[in-house]
């Protein structure tokens, strides 16, 4: 069994962004366009583009992660599970005869051997955009510009020269997987002779050197909802990597990045303003104004509000991306204590606070 991580150079334990970081450096350094008629590049290029594929879809991933910790045959530190009683089958992995096939077996049918491999769906592209607070709440139109692999038009992405087509690979048969017997388990593995493809083309397409896509830079406009927040995916389907040999279009995926308010700070879909009041309007309650995403709404400060006190305002928060409607305002009350008295404010507040005549520390010594 190939090991994918290796392959791509990252550690088992890699993260999606590390294995896509070290699969776009890996795919730029074989890719053929930047290799023409190198075969030994574009095999390179299709084991990249393989274990990509597996290693970033997390199904996938966690049955490859199971096949090679429990089926990776005899070695240091491998054994085979236990048979004991209550483990069910083969080692309490009923299911992993043909585990790693199912992985790779690209939509081949077991029962069927001759039944060549289905097209496949490319993978997904992604791009960032990044995006004031204002625009997030209201939702925008932005242009995208990212690099795709498209159909080749000489040959319709069907990799072969014009006039010729592939053929049904004689090794797998066309399933894009051979089988290999690890003792208590059957694997399957990407066939070497057509790279998992379940075809091979004799003659390839001088344009895409058989690959059946070209690069292309290619700009999208998207529509951004209102209401999305930092790293929201926005997922425009079929504007992704072209399919494999003729298969259907991944999507595209659009991250937003968005730039801090001045104002509001967002928990959910409330929206959290901090609101400055004097002494006196928290003291004697007061109305004050505050800014929302749409304007402005008058506030009511009760009477005897502490520093802190949360308010909250019904609709004005952030619009939600799941349901209608949005969520609320929060206003907390921010006490302002003048750092400089002139005397007559020294004066009244001493009034003030013989009329008041009480002790604040009472209770920390009752």
């Amino acid at each position: 069994m190939k090991d994918l991580y290796a392959t791509l150079g990252v550690k088992p334990t890699a993260s999606d962004e590390q294995i896509k970081k070290a699969y776009r450096t890996l795919a730029r350094e074989h890719h053929p366009d930047a290799n023409p008629g190198d075969r030994k590049a574009e095999e390179r290029f299709k084991e990249i583009s393989h274990a990509h594929d597996v290693l970033t879809d997390a199904d996938k991933r966690r049955k490859y992660d199971a096949a090679r910790r429990f089926g990776a045959g005899p070695g240091p530190g491998r054994g085979r599970p236990s048979t004991g009683p209550g483990s069910g089958g083969a080692g309490g992995f009923g299911d992993f005869t043909d585990l790693f096939g199912s992985i790779f077996r690209r939509g081949g049918d077991a029962a069927d051997p001759g039944r060549p491999t289905p097209n496949r769906r490319g993978g997904d592209v992604e791009a960032e955009v990044r995006l004031s607070f204002e625009q997030a709440m209201k939702g925008v139109q932005v242009p995208v510009t990212f690099d795709r692999r498209e159909a080749c038009s000489a040959c319709g992405g069907s990799g072969a020269k014009s006039g010729s087509k592939p053929r049904l690979c004689p090794d797998c048969k066309g399933r894009g997987v051979r089988g290999r017997d690890a003792g208590a388990f059957a694997f399957s593995e990407p066939c070497d002779r057509c790279a998992g493809n379940g075809t091979v083309i004799d003659d390839p397409c001088a344009q895409c050197s058989g690959m059946g896509t070209t690069a292309t830079q290619t700009r999208e406009s998207v529509k951004v909802p209102a209401g999305v927040r930092d790293r929201t995916r926005v997922r425009k389907k079929g504007r992704g990597q072209a399919g494999v040999r003729g298969g259907p279009a991944g999507d595209l995926i659009v991250v937003t990045r968005v730039a801090p308010s001045r104002l509001f700070t967002r928990q959910g879909d409330d929206l959290v303003i901090q609101v400055p009041v004097t002494f006196s309007e928290a003291a004697m309650g007061a109305q004050v104004e505050v800014p929302t995403l749409e304007g402005r709404v008058k506030l009511t400060i009760p009477q005897g509000s502490h520093d802190g006190r949360s308010l909250r305002v019904a609709g004005k928060g952030a619009p939600r991306l799941k349901g209608s409607g949005a969520g609320d305002l929060i206003a907390k009350v921010r006490i302002q204590v003048p750092r400089e008295l002139s005397d007559q404010q020294r004066e009244a507040l001493r009034t003030f606070e013989k009329l008041d005549g009480r002790d604040p520390r009472e209770t920390l010594f009752s």
